[in-house]
């Protein structure tokens, strides 16, 4: 059973809001996942956050072998810098 990390689809038409999923690479984008590891909502206006995202979850997700996509691994690097920034301040 090969696992991926991945994003699944939600939201309106020109208004996505997008999962954080763990699933089996043979599943559906929008299909059935493993873990709910956060959202990723692009168009995040106002008091709204763009990430919430549990990289607690994503690292051990990560050394038991699941792979993310390269979409999944820049916003988790950005996840990351995000919290450095806000630690350091």
């Amino acid at each position: 059973m090969a696992l991926k990390i991945r994003l699944q689809r939600h939201g309106t038409r020109h208004a996505p809001v997008y999962r954080m999923v763990v699933a089996e690479d043979k599943s559906r984008r929008d299909g059935r996942f493993v873990e709910l590891l956060g959202t990723y909502a692009p168009q995040a206006g106002g008091q709204d956050v763009e990430f919430r995202i549990d990289l607690a979850r994503a690292d051990y997700w990560v050394g038991v072998g699941a792979k993310p996509t390269d979409t999944a691994r820049d916003i988790l690097r950005k996840v990351r810098v995000a919290q450095a920034a806000t630690a350091a301040s």
